[in-house]
């Protein structure tokens, strides 16, 4: 989508007035450091300076390669500031982190040496960026704190910003998610919103920072005035410690995270009393699971879905759920803001209400395009539309019901019927003795493929894998019925909240010698 002519080329000048005016207010909490938005912003201005005394300007592209710190967050609006292109990669294998920066080809690579001091000077050198710079001191780059600064003005700034993203790279090469002013500019203006509001304004962070929709999360919370409590990693009793510790006002969770807060004994033993709002993305969340979470949390159970193409697609809030609405339960909410949602068949005709198909949306964070990858570009949008790969269906509300992703598909049974994961895992993780489940598809025999399922069992289950295969037969119908179930310790994750499941067919293949040729 083209930026409007009303917009401004870069949004950090705005963000910096803004960083102004909250002035001593807390804005990020990590490890027991605590940063006012006057640090914050003398941090930006210190990093874009000292990048612009090595020759980075507007129009050069920048790799990050990082965990969560607020010198992280610092290091962004810099680039940003400069009209720089960040380049984020991804917690990803080596060789998927090599081909992402051999495709986005840049200038410059950025590193923590505090967090990837190996990885970083591994990436530095394979890669043969031009110019290496680090968080601090480093066995390779210069240290961006203690190099020679070049003055500039922000309000003077020109040069538009953009970022590219790496995605998780589970169904073949990494895609160079490419998003421009324009969706930075909107979450701006969102914010601002939210802080006049009155919306929760102490965020509990557990993201990763190289993704698109926790990026926007942490900018987001930070255009509004609110604070950020950055934690490197998740941790269940950690959680709950910090939500009283530092009166937690929202929170996000991914699904496979929640389920790990529902399990923990510190639930019923923690004061939530602060707690307004916990969003769930990342993957679809299970109906019982997200029915657990309404009874225990209250109505404050907020689901977003979004992609990295297009970080925020539908909402449903808590208080949205009601005993007359059950259905609800598999919903992933209504188009957020601009955001306009179809339903097309493979011809890309539009399909009704309550009829199955491929999800497109169109709208303002929706990305640019995929940086250096025309072809795909030319595939995934089409006439302003994105085709998100999801398949599922619309109500007469307007409310979304997604089933899968088309690479999920599974064509199975006499009839080669289509079966789709998401149903299947919705049906084991209702039963009380699994904590989650993920299912896959592999190879079969008689129709070409079937479904497998890995369950991860609560502590003391009881329930075998015959009587969850005879569950799934009773709710649905024996097309839907895995070969097996196999129980497993914990579900591999990749990216945020998400299930590896190529990792988990992998597996499967390995240990039965099955073709190679499985599906994708």
């Amino acid at each position: 989508m083209d930026t409007p002519t009303a917009v401004p080329a870069n949004y950090v000048p705005q963000a910096l007035a803004l960083f102004e005016k909250y002035g001593p207010a807390e804005a990020i909490v990590h490890q027991g450091r605590r940063l006012t938005y006057a640090d914050l912003r003398c941090g930006v201005l210190h990093l874009a300076e000292a990048l612009h005394g090595q020759g980075m300007v507007a129009g050069r592209a920048v790799a990050v390669v990082a965990n969560n710190h607020p010198d992280v967050v610092m290091l962004h609006f810099a680039l940003h500031l400069l009209g720089c292109r960040s380049v984020w990669v991804a917690h990803a294998p080596l060789e998927h982190q090599l081909d992402f920066l051999g495709q986005a080809r840049p200038d410059a690579l950025v590193y923590d040496p505090r967090t990837h001091a190996g990885a970083g000077v591994e990436l530095a050198r394979r890669s043969a960026t031009p110019a290496v710079f680090s968080l601090g001191p480093a066995a390779l780059g210069t240290d961006l704190w203690q190099a020679p600064r070049r003055a500039l003005d922000p309000a003077a700034t020109t040069g538009e910003p953009t970022s590219v993203f790496q995605t998780s790279g589970t169904t073949g090469r990494p895609k160079l998610v490419h998003h421009r002013n324009v969706l930075f500019q909107t979450i701006l203006e969102l914010a601002t919103r939210w802080a006049g509001e009155g919306r929760p304004t102490r965020h509990l962070y557990y993201g990763v920072f190289w993704h698109v929709s926790s990026q926007l999360g942490v900018m987001g919370m930070l255009f509004a005035g609110g604070t950020q409590v950055m934690c490197d990693s998740f941790d269940a009793r950690q959680f709950f410690t910090l939500i009283e510790q530092e009166r937690i006002t929202s929170t996000n969770a991914a699904s496979p995270r929640l389920y790990e807060l529902l399990d923990c004994p510190l639930l019923g033993r923690t004061d939530l009393s602060s707690l307004e709002m916990i969003t769930l993305g990342g993957s679809t969340v299970a109906p019982a699971r997200l029915t657990q979470a309404l009874e225990r949390f209250g109505p404050i159970v907020r689901v977003a879905y979004g992609m990295s193409e297009a970080p925020l697609i539908t909402e449903l809030n808590g208080d949205e759920h009601d005993p007359s609405r059950p259905h609800l339960l598999r919903s992933c909410g209504r188009a957020y803001g601009d955001v306009r949602i179809a339903i097309r068949d493979e011809a890309g005709r539009e399909l009704p209400p309550g009829h199955h198909g491929q999800v497109w949306i169109t709208g303002s964070l929706v990305m640019a395009g995929y940086w250096g990858q025309p072809e795909l570009t030319a595939g995934t949008l089409v006439d302003g539309w994105l085709r998100t790969g999801d398949t599922g269906h619309l109500d007469q509300d307007g409310y979304l019901y997604l089933v899968g992703r088309d690479q999920e598909l599974i064509v199975t049974g006499p009839g080669a019927v289509n079966v789709y994961p998401g149903p299947i895992e919705n049906v084991l993780t209702a039963h009380p003795d699994v904590h989650d489940a993920a299912v896959v598809a592999v190879p079969d025999d008689a129709y070409g493929e079937t479904a497998y399922a890995f369950v991860v069992p609560v502590p003391g289950a009881t329930v075998t894998p015959e009587q969850l295969r005879d569950l799934v037969t009773e709710r649905l119908d024996t097309n839907w019925t895995p070969r097996d179930v196999e129980f497993v310790d914990a579900l591999p994750m990749i990216g945020y909240g998400k299930v590896d499941k190529r990792a988990l067919r992998d597996r499967y293949l390995a240990r039965t010698g099955a073709a190679a040729g499985s599906p994708e």
